[in-house]
């Protein structure tokens, strides 16, 4: 599993962020499924959202290789999931090109921690590095991180 936060602010950043997904999930035999604007507008009063994205395996979407989608807490910053896979070897393929396209396209994409769990901590408990997110010293409780855990900031 890995997860990236991309920095995708306007609609034209989501609209590319969604066509390099659909292109690069396409060369794999992947399919992608993605909110129209009216869908997450609709989400939205619920909860804001103004991204909302899947990758899958298989015609029945078998499988969820990738998804991308913003939240209440971080609006205009993708969340970027690859799950584990059935095909380790296709998924990792995927996850590597894409992603040497997202960072060149984006080059704030910054690496967010999933925890022993495999959560990702909510956007609060968080602070920015220069290796990328880690969880707040005083936040670390909540995920039961052990107090020498490397997914624990010493700054924040």
């Amino acid at each position: 599993m890995a997860a990236f936060e991309v920095p995708v602010l306007t609609k034209s950043d989501r609209d590319e962020l969604v066509a390099l997904l659909r292109k690069y999930a396409e060369a794999e035999g992947f399919h992608v499924d993605a909110a129209t604007d009216e869908e997450n507008k609709q989400l939205s009063e619920v909860s804001p959202i103004t991204i909302n994205a899947t990758v899958w395996r298989g015609k029945n979407d078998d499988e969820p290789i990738a998804s991308v989608m913003d939240g209440a807490d971080h609006v205009g910053l993708g969340w970027l999931t690859f799950a584990k896979s059935e095909e380790p070897e296709r998924t990792a393929r995927f996850r590597n090109r894409v992603m040497n396209q997202i960072k060149a396209r984006w080059p704030k994409t910054t690496t967010l921690p999933i925890m022993p769990n495999g959560v990702i901590p909510l956007h609060n408990d968080l602070v920015l590095t220069k290796d990328g997110y880690r969880v707040r010293r005083d936040a670390a409780s909540r995920y039961e991180l052990p107090a020498s855990s490397p997914l624990i900031s010493n700054h924040g």
